[in-house]
């Protein structure tokens, strides 16, 4: 499996998509003043606690205070808690050794949060979960730091490998180097990729991530919650941070500035794939050109199509999702049942898919078509699992019961991914009028003619595609050819999917554009 990343910097922020064999499965937004993102370090503030719910609100800076439930807390929640006051008030230049920090006796399991929390204190806190529609975030106290192999997790000295590491001499390997090189204090989770990697690689990993601790600790001193302590790593090298394999043949990047900052990144993880970074140049909007545009129109719809002419329908409540598969035309043979198998195994992958790409978290019921045979209900059972499998999402699906449904349960830590791809329309504004197209060719020109007068040279000229095919069509009797010998000046034009019919605009030799 070829793996892609296509990164497209805008001033709104980042946009991330993730390709498999050319195919759209993931795709992230990360905004400018993004906060509140999972895995972020904030300094709270406890504000309430409520017995009933055995849980507490903090105030970290959002506008609805976020929660925290006492299975959040931590074993480990008063070493946290003492740890975070030492740190706030430290006076030593250099900061306190963690190493020699003497760790509180773990809290109970069924215990209260009142015991805990009492006194409303500051504490660190984690995210768990981003805001979602009403509610603020969710908090965990369990801090843990991820690196490339490894996750640090401070306040204990437990070394586990990854169940996924099936080989127990591996496991037990790992873990010995693990051990010899790790920090008091801090216990250690091995992840499933460091398998087969050296002393040296876990070691360097392990380092870094002693550092972050530092700077968690700099940072806290003197501290005023609510305030964040740590961001998480951009999403573009926190998704290489958990992705990148040899699966992984190109990354690329319209802006430089995060081009640098990728490449540098690769460099010192995986020096070996630095030439797979690539910076995107060619004028071209790098989501069209890699027709991410197009597949993100076709994906984020209420109606999905397949490719045999079967359909899906995603509806969203407040509770669950909802996913109707529809056989529409399609028809490999006269016998029903495998009818429905084959459009039934065909959504399965389609709708894998479409929970990763949209994010779709909590409850997922599908209404398969109706199959009768034992085998084949078992056969889209196994074929939903495989096609899950990729899913770093927590996840579980269920064997579908006897109304003919399958579901599913993911993780939700963030706001579903809800793309409208029935817009008004830019041109009209929704009134069902625009300006007549039979004065735009005059519009153009007439701009053109004022832009080169005026001392402008190397000249693009951006329009909708259709607009495009009509200036190019016909070469030395095209209108672009026309302009070429009327004003002695080549004008480039170029094609844009996201422009209306009768939009345009002109842009510089350097990119810039010229505001008219």
């Amino acid at each position: 499996m070829n793996k892609e990343l296509i990164i497209n910097a805008t001033a709104q922020g980042v946009d991330i998509a993730l390709l498999e064999d050319k195919k759209l499965v993931e795709l992230h937004s990360e905004k400018t003043d993004a906060r509140f993102a999972v895995g972020d370090l904030y300094l709270g503030k406890v504000k309430k606690l409520i017995p009933g719910l055995n849980a507490a609100f903090v105030d970290v800076g959002y506008e609805k205070d976020a929660f925290l439930h006492y299975t959040d807390l931590s074993p480990y929640a008063k070493s946290l808690l003492k740890f975070t006051q030492l740190a706030i008030n430290d006076k030593t230049p250099g900061g306190f050794d963690f190493s020699q920090f003497h760790n509180e006796a773990e809290i109970i399991k069924t215990g209260k949060i009142s015991e805990v929390l009492n006194g409303k204190p500051n504490i660190l806190v984690q995210i768990l979960k981003e805001p979602i529609a009403a509610k603020g975030p969710r908090l965990s106290c369990e801090i843990s730091l991820p690196g490339r192999f490894v996750v640090l997790t401070p306040f204990n000295d437990i070394v586990a490998v990854s169940r996924k590491i099936h080989s127990s001499e591996e496991r037990k390997r790992l873990q010995r180097i693990v051990e010899s090189i790790k920090k008091k204090n801090f216990g250690v989770i091995v992840r499933t990729a460091a398998e087969g990697k050296n002393t040296a690689e876990l070691h360097e990993d392990l380092t870094e991530l002693f550092a972050t601790w530092d700077t968690i600790q700099k940072n806290l001193k003197g501290a005023v919650a609510p305030t964040k302590i740590l961001s998480e790593q951009t999403k573009t090298t926190s998704i290489l941070r958990d992705l990148l394999n040899e699966d992984f043949n190109r990354v690329v990047i319209n802006d430089k500035a995060i081009y640098a900052d990728t490449k540098n990144y690769i460099q010192r993880i995986a020096p070996e794939k630095t030439e797979i970074v690539a910076l995107h140049q060619n004028g071209t909007p790098i989501f069209d050109q890699f027709g991410i545009t197009k597949q993100v129109k076709a994906a984020f719809g209420k109606t999905v199509n397949l490719n045999s002419g079967a359909y899906l329908i995603i509806e969203h409540t407040e509770a669950l999702h909802v996913i109707d598969v529809n056989s529409g035309y399609k028809s490999v043979s006269n016998n029903q049942e495998q009818n429905a198998l084959e459009t039934n195994l065909e959504a399965a992958e389609e709708i894998a898919r479409q929970l990763r790409l949209r994010d779709i978290g909590g409850i997922i019921v599908v209404d398969f078509i109706d199959m009768k045979l034992p085998d084949n209900k078992k056969k889209l059972l196994e074929a939903m699992e495989v096609a899950m499998r990729p899913d770093r999402a927590k996840h579980a699906v269920l064997p579908i019961s006897k109304f003919g449904l399958m579901q599913i349960t993911r993780q939700r830590m963030k706001p579903e991914m809800n793309i409208n791809t029935q817009e008004l329309c830019p041109s009209c504004q929704g009134t069902g009028k625009i300006s007549s197209t039979l004065i735009l060719e005059d519009d153009i020109e007439k701009n053109l003619a004022y832009l080169i007068t005026h001392k402008h040279s190397n000249l693009t000229l951006m329009v909708n595609p259709i607009v495009y095919g009509y200036l190019t069509k016909g070469w030395l009797w095209s209108k672009a050819a026309k302009w070429k010998r009327k004003f002695k000046q080549n004008i480039t034009i170029k094609p844009d999917n996201n422009y209306h019919l009768t939009e345009f605009h002109f842009y510089d030799g350097n990119g810039e554009e010229i505001k008219m």
